[in-house]
């Protein structure tokens, strides 16, 4: 590629950092995040729901039993690729490419270890893990099947080519990381149905689905990071890699709200598993379709948020207050909207959903209960997330952690346990909503302030 070339893509990117209309550069930023994100959701839908064709409640639950240890492949992926995109955005926008180039090395490096290590654990583990995650006699073999191929084997394809996803995103690649994103989406869908029913390989075949898409998707961002060297700050050249500079600590102070996101989200599915499982295998799957659906929710606010990060980043690092504050006002705006019509639509059409998965009617009852009080926590999901995207954006470490602490693993894991108490299954599934509407007011009262600041000193600034 000529040298003209690689300059102009260089001025694109600039552009859209900063001369690019705000409203377009969020929806040039978080829309391709967005679907990328929701592609993600449907490809692991996908999975519950050809597994629901089947009509065994056992088997169903058996991939809900299976999230938690997904959910912490999800808390590796974020650690080093939100705290790498962090950085690597507000390097740029600091005009410090060898500092974004050291840390991209040490985001795929140290996430292919700790992939590497999670996999053999849980692969020695397995037999002490299924009954802490709520595995019983009827689903113990399809959870113990179903982990071998998609963390066991399939850790280092999952959480590199997401690490990947997040580092091409902050460098402007947009586009690029979705479609990576989408590739392996797209082929799992495709093999689901063929291992499942042509192969008759039951769950053990969307297992292997997942595996072969991840590692795809993996394949495709290898690839293309070849394609754009010379003109990318990202590189896995092991001399780039370093533990002697401020750089690991920052990539991990950074993540780590992000991660522990996901790792209190394990906690609190690995609790609502055992609470829920001690019903029956039908309560099982019905929470799992639902949580499965829930999951637009934490989709859609990823996306938005995570996907204007870089723009909020890069524009708090080099000055342009006035562009950030216009950019965190568009995804607000964002965030309200989109949360607003996911709550309708999963409430109203809880049932309908459900039954798209699975004919089993008890089954159907406990997902459309579960899905109901589930989709009043879209809105303070969204906003949350919006609150964590801010601080993280612009390097603040205590308030995303604390608020990560607020949302999953401790106020809705004592609800659990009170509420199931009082009223059972409904008062388990009113443990989210409640936990999220907790730390909703724990962001506000957090957010706004810092917004004010932000705004006096761009006011001072301007006199």
């Amino acid at each position: 590629m000529s040298n003209m070339h690689k300059a102009k893509q260089t001025e694109d990117k600039e552009a859209l950092f900063t001369q690019m209309p705000v409203g377009k550069a969020v929806l040039s930023l978080a829309v391709p995040t967005v679907i990328s994100q929701l592609i993600t959701v449907v490809y692991n839908m996908a999975d519950t729901f050809f597994v629901g064709q089947l009509n065994d409640p056992a088997q169903v639950a058996a991939a809900t039993v299976s999230m938690p240890l997904f959910m912490l492949m999800t808390a590796l992926t974020n650690l080093f690729g939100i705290g790498g995109a962090s950085l690597i955005s507000r390097s740029l926008g600091a005009k410090e490419p060898e500092r974004a180039a050291r840390c991209s090395a040490f985001c795929v490096w140290s996430a292919a270890g700790a992939a590497l290590v999670y996999g053999a654990a849980v692969l020695c583990l397995r037999s002490w893990l299924l009954p802490v995650l709520g595995a019983n006699e009827d689903t113990w073999h399809h959870v113990s099947n179903y982990l071998f191929w998609t963390v066991g084997l399939g850790a280092l394809p999952t959480i590199l080519s997401g690490v990947l996803s997040h580092l091409v995103r902050a460098e402007g690649y947009a586009r690029q990381a979705s479609l990576g994103v989408a590739l392996g989406g797209i082929l799992n869908m495709a093999l689901d149905p063929l291992l499942l029913f042509a192969f008759r390989m039951e769950i053990t075949g969307a297992a292997i689905a997942t595996f072969l898409s991840n590692v795809a998707a993996l394949g495709y961002f290898l690839r293309l990071l070849y394609k754009i060297r010379g003109r990318s700050v990202l590189t896995l050249s092991p001399g780039y890699f370093t533990l002697g500079t401020r750089i690991p600590g920052e990539v991990l102070s950074v993540g780590l709200p992000s991660f522990l996101i996901s790792l209190m989200a394990t906690v609190s599915n690995t609790c609502l598993n055992r609470y829920v499982s001690a019903y029956s295998n039908e309560a099982m799957a019905g929470m799992g379709i639902a949580k499965k659906m829930g999951m637009l929710a934490f989709a859609l606010a990823q996306g938005l948020n995570q996907g204007t990060l870089p723009l909020i980043g890069y524009t708090y690092t080099s000055g342009r207050r006035q562009r950030m504050l216009a950019a965190m006002k568009t995804l607000l705006l964002c965030c309200v909207s989109i949360s607003f019509g996911e709550t309708l639509l999963l409430f109203f059409g809880a049932e309908s959903i459900t039954g798209c998965f699975i004919q089993n009617q008890e089954t159907v009852a406990y997902g459309r209960l579960f899905l109901r009080i589930l989709s009043l926590a879209c809105m303070a999901t969204t906003l949350n997330f919006y609150a964590i995207t801010l601080f993280q954006a612009t390097g603040q470490k205590l308030p995303p952690i604390l608020l990560s602490l607020m949302r999953k693993g401790t106020v809705d894991v004592l609800l659990m346990y009170l509420l199931n108490q009082r009223w059972g299954v409904q008062g388990i599934a009113w443990a989210t909503p409640g936990a999220e509407g907790i730390a909703l007011l724990v962001s506000a009262l957090l957010v706004v302030p810092y917004i004010r600041r932000l705004c006096r000193q761009l006011e001072g600034v301007h006199k």
